[in-house]
């Protein structure tokens, strides 16, 4: 099997490609930065034995999203691992437009463009997997992180809904999100904030990912905590719930 990971550089994605590659899978790793991608496959190389190709690419960038596409479809990709991502915290009305423009279009565009490209291959044979990483902020109104909060919105119901096309048209491809709280990596620093409670092992989340991407499960969280968060987001109103993030946002740039 081979699979395609973005955002591979760093924390979920690069654990996932870790946790893949540790099942024996060969791995194709894609990311900005080139020379954190060699050093990912120099460890799984001679860690695991696998083989794995590095394609440094700016998924901000429409060409370079088709350009990946074009360029790994050939080795019949049988995981795709819908990764890359960032956020950008602040008052919607101070943050940086351009710096959330380029986040909708990693966030929003590429995952979009690569979502589709990837299901029409993997339906045309009738089998696969396909991992999107979404986040329990796709259920919830994020005020002071509102443009991010809105991009795993909308990766939740695009998953939800493909999904459902899938089950009614008994095609054998698997989606599924992955939509956990906080987790520990270099996502922190780029959007600049801190958590308030303590993130969870982004290691034991790959693995849990993996795990439950090959078990065919839709929505895949990391503990009890999300599993909650998620059930109260159905449950209470929606200017309570941005209220309530409201007042645990507003104290993570502190």
């Amino acid at each position: 099997m081979i699979a395609l990971v973005t955002g591979a550089s760093s924390g979920i994605g690069r654990d996932i490609a870790r946790s893949l590659a540790k099942h024996g899978i060969n791995v194709i790793i894609t990311a900005r930065r080139r020379d954190r991608l060699a050093e990912l496959k120099a460890e799984l190389t001679s860690k695991y034995g696998v083989k794995v190709m590095c394609i440094a690419a700016d998924l901000s960038v429409e060409e370079q999203v088709f350009a990946l596409y074009n360029a790994v479809k050939k080795y019949n990709i049988d995981i795709f691992v819908n990764n890359a991502g960032f956020g950008v915290f602040g008052e919607f009305t101070e943050t940086n437009l351009e710096r959330e423009l380029n986040m909708i279009d990693v966030n929003i565009k590429a995952f979009h463009i690569l979502f589709k490209l990837f299901l029409r291959d993997f339906k045309k044979r009738g089998c696969g997997y396909i991992l999107n990483t979404a986040s329990v902020a796709g259920f919830l109104p994020g005020p002071w992180f509102s443009s991010y909060y809105a991009s795993k919105a909308y990766i939740v119901r695009m998953t939800q809904a493909v999904a459902e096309e899938l089950r009614a048209t008994r095609n054998s491809v698997h989606v599924s999100m992955l939509c956990p709280g906080p987790v520990s990596t270099e996502f922190c620093e780029t959007a600049n904030v801190r958590f308030l409670t303590m993130p969870y092992s982004s290691e034991k989340l790959a693995e849990h990912a993996v795990r439950e991407m090959f078990a065919g499960t839709l929505l895949i969280t990391e503990n009890k905590l999300s599993k909650a968060a998620i059930l109260l987001s159905r449950l209470i109103p929606d200017c309570v719930l941005a209220f309530g993030a409201g007042l645990f946002q507003s104290k993570r740039g502190s």
